[in-house]
């Protein structure tokens, strides 16, 4: 027979894991307000560096990436990612003031997989989420 315990012992193995990086702790506070209400489970890295060896320690289901941050910016982060065991797997969501085309492109051409506009709301993370495949 099933108890309560271990059924919500299963729930919390089955939640999506993201790591929100941006050197902004006000929009990772943010970030992980709103996907907490989704039900993620979510880390913090301030800068790409931290975010990487995050990753290296355990792979996320997604990340949600700034571009502009210190020791390592997003790009150098969204590369080193990609070419390191298991890094092609993470969903990444650049999560960005660069508006500008050449920035989404860049971004694009070295593995990200989608692009999401600060400031975002609720319903513009949710459609990205979706378009990764990770609501």
């Amino acid at each position: 027979m099933e108890t309560g315990l271990s059924e919500s012992a299963n729930s919390n193995i089955n939640l999506k894991s993201c790591l929100v990086t941006d050197d902004s702790a006000t929009v990772r506070r943010v970030a992980r307000k709103l996907l907490t209400s989704l039900g993620f489970e979510v880390d913090e890295a301030e800068n790409g560096q931290v975010a990487l060896d995050k990753c290296l320690q355990r792979m996320p289901d997604v990340v949600l990436l700034d571009w502009n941050m210190p020791v390592m910016n997003g790009l150098e982060f969204l590369k080193a990612l990609r070419h390191s065991e298991g890094g092609r797997a993470p969903a990444v969501v650049f999560c960005t003031t660069e508006t500008d085309v050449d920035h989404i492109q860049r971004a694009m051409a070295n593995g990200a997989n989608e692009y999401l506009m600060k400031p975002f709301d609720k319903e513009s993370l949710i459609s990205k989420l979706e378009m990764v495949a990770c609501l």
